[in-house]
This record gives C-alpha cells, sequence and structure tokens, in this order.
C-alpha cells in the first residue's frame, strides 16, 4: 500500500522517540500503530505484537492462523506464527531473548489496550531481567501528522462519504426511516471501495445536540423531520467523517437560518486552523461564538478530533488530540481532524486537514440543510 520510503519515515520517527526515551526496543501493541509501523494490523483475538530495535530489522510474533497474511503486507520478512496452544507471552519472551535483548530496557505504550497490566506483569515475569518503559500515548502521537500519501487515503474515504450523502439525500423523502437510509449508505459504501459498511450514526435530529449518539429505528420520518447522518468511511483502515442535516419535505420548523449560522461559526474556525495555532484558541472561534449568539444553552462537547488510522479496537473516535477550552497542544501541517458544530437538531462536520492556509476540507458536500433537489456539493 505504502512505499518504502514512507515505511523508512515512520521507522526513523519511532527511533527518535525510543532515543528520547532511552529504550532499546519498542514493543508495538496498539492495533493502528501496527498498522502504521509494519503494515498489518489484526484484531486481539490472541495477543500479539511487533518489536522494533534501535538498529536491524523489526519483527512480528503472532498467531500462526494469521502470519501468512501478515508476511504478504509486512515491508519486512521476519514474521513469527505460534499454534494456538501456545502461550503468547512465552513465545514473545523467547523471541525477544533470541535476538539478545533479555535485559533491555523496552518502550511500550502503557495506555494501548493490548498492553495491559496482565501483560506486562506476565512479561516482565518471563524477562525478570528486562526494564518495561512507558512511552505514553506513543501509539497515537507518532501517527499525529499525516504524509501525503495517509491524506491521499483519507481523501478517497472522504469523497466515499460525499457519494453516499448524497444517495441518502436524492431519497429525502416523508416516509424515509434512519434504517433505510443507513442501508442506502452501506450499500454506497461498499460499491464505492469502502473497507466495511459501517455507516455511523444515522438518527433523527431533534432536541438541541443530544442527538448525536442516538439510537438507529426503523420510525419512518415525516414532513419537517431532520434526519441526522454521520458517516465513516474507511479506506485501508483510513478514516474520513462527514455529518449533515437531511430535511425531509419541507421547513416547518425554520431551520434554515440557524444551519446558515452554524456553518458560517465553523468556517470561521477552518480559517484558523493554521500550523502553530494553538488548539484552545482554535476552539474558542467556534465554541464563545456558538454560546455568545445563544445557538446552544451550553456546550461541553469536543469541537473537534484526531483523524487517521481505525483498527480493531474498542475505539470508534480518537481522541488523542481534541479541541477543548483546556486544549495546550498546537496544530502541525497535515495533520487531520473530525471537526464538528451541532445545535438545534442540527449537525455539520468535515475531514480537515491543516495547511498553511488554514483547514483545508477533504469532504465536499454542499454545507447547508440539505434537501431533495437542492445542491449536494459546495
Amino acid at each position: 500500500m505504502f512505499a518504502p520510503a514512507e515505511f523508512a519515515g515512520r521507522v526513523a520517527r519511532a527511533r527518535a522517540a525510543m532515543v528520547g526515551a532511552g529504550v532499546d526496543l519498542l514493543l508495538i501493541d496498539h492495533a493502528e500503530c501496527l498498522a502504521w509501523l509494519t503494515g498489518y494490523t489484526v484484531s486481539e483475538t490472541m495477543y500479539r505484537a511487533a518489536f522494533l530495535p534501535l538498529e536491524g530489522e523489526p519483527w512480528f510474533v503472532l498467531r500462526e492462523l494469521d502470519a501468512q497474511p501478515c508476511r504478504n503486507a509486512c515491508w519486512f520478512s521476519d514474521i513469527r506464527g505460534f499454534a494456538d496452544t501456545a502461550e503468547p507471552h512465552a513465545v514473545m519472551a523467547e523471541a525477544i531473548r533470541a535476538r539478545g535483548h533479555a535485559a533491555s530496557r523496552i518502550g511500550a505504550d502503557h495506555t494501548s489496550y493490548g498492553f495491559t497490566a496482565a501483560t506486562r506483569d506476565r512479561l516482565q515475569a518471563l524477562l525478570p531481567e528486562a526494564h518495561f518503559a512507558d512511552m505514553p500515548g506513543a501509539g497515537d502521537l507518532l501517527r499525529q501528522v499525516k504524509s501525503e500519501a495517509e491524506i491521499a487515503l483519507l481523501a478517497q474515504a472522504a469523497g466515499i462519504a460525499d457519494k453516499a450523502m448524497a444517495a441518502i439525500v436524492a431519497k429525502a423523502r416523508p416516509g424515509l426511516s434512519p434504517r433505510a437510509a443507513a442501508a442506502i449508505a452501506a450499500a454506497s459504501f461498499l460499491e464505492n471501495g469502502a473497507d466495511t459498511g459501517e455507516t455511523g450514526p444515522i438518527v433523527p435530529g431533534i432536541g438541541d445536540h443530544e442527538f448525536l449518539h442516538g439510537a438507529m429505528t426503523a420510525q419512518p420520518l415525516a414532513d419537517g423531520d431532520v434526519l441526522h447522518v454521520e458517516l465513516i468511511p474507511k479506506v485501508a483502515n483510513y478514516g474520513a467523517r462527514l455529518m449533515r442535516p437531511v430535511l425531509i419535505g419541507s421547513d416547518r420548523r425554520g431551520l434554515a437560518p440557524l444551519a446558515e449560522r452554524l456553518v458560517a461559526l465553523q468556517d470561521r474556525q477552518f480559517a484558523a486552523m493554521r500550523p502553530g495555532a494553538l488548539a484552545g484558541e482554535v476552539d474558542a472561534v467556534l465554541r464563545e461564538a456558538v454560546l455568545a449568539e445563544r445557538l446552544r444553552p451550553t456546550y461541553d462537547n469536543v469541537s473537534g478530533y484526531t483523524l487517521g488510522l481505525y483498527a480493531r479496537t474498542p475505539r470508534p473516535s480518537d481522541f488523542s488530540r481534541v479541541f477543548l477550552p483546556n486544549s495546550t497542544w498546537r496544530l502541525e501541517e497535515g495533520m487531520v481532524f473530525h471537526m464538528y458544530v451541532s445545535a438545534g437538531g442540527l449537525g455539520f462536520s468535515e475531514t480537515i486537514v491543516v495547511r498553511a492556509g488554514g483547514g483545508e476540507r477533504l469532504t465536499g458536500t454542499a454545507r447547508a440543510l440539505l434537501r431533495a433537489g437542492g445542491p449536494q456539493r459546495s
């Protein structure tokens, strides 16, 4: 999927972090970081990990059933599979010992879902002379800035989201149910090259902002209702996101002015997304205006979060970098985010890449309250 030079750059970035942490060997069991560093990732049905030394080729240890797909995807050749009857941690320890790292300082992201307390304790017992050093958040932080090759995949996923949104809007009329809309989106995803048909929340847009994580229903929508559509297609595990309110029939609630205002305020936020900008200040551009104009009574949720690789973990969204009033990190060119705003039953979001001139949209759907027969591209 990626050129050798791409992986060489990733290895260099990981090794720089290892030097900074004073470790000799990096253990990677964070699903997304595995994909990023090796080219392969797999579920945590049985413990699996890759290992990167400061010098020399990495190696991967995993279930034998997954070893051949791993060999097919990885850029390196040292792949060791173990039988289902084996104890994975014991196989890991043996491989570490055989490669001369039994007494090394071994770095690992202790916030990884794979690196549980049980994993740490078992590996320490098997390698009593080794020291396991925490590299907190490394699995996410190494991947924050995206290469142009990664951004190309995110743009491809964003295009799939646009097509699925258009397919839903084309059938946006009374009688359409959220479940039927989700079926339209899922089919469009698969027809256009997405990894899966998982759609994201497609629910009635009701109340203020609490609808965002509502439950999908088969209840038909009536004239004047709003269908909230969030789409999360992935291409080669790289996920883009797009949210729009879709009007069913006529605008009985007079929501068009609110939609226009939310879009205008969010556009200001996108313009502020320049390299070096403080995340909390970027957040304030939107949050403070929404509150000052009383578009929402409270605003407690984030206004954006990291996008990139999504693998098989319990985490559906990546909050390693978020936009909140107390966010003190700074934006860098090549970072990609899901930026969203919601109020009055309406939700708008885009996949945004940070560029020198400000935030650039990868999603291209018209930024408006969508309705059948209206413009679908901006």
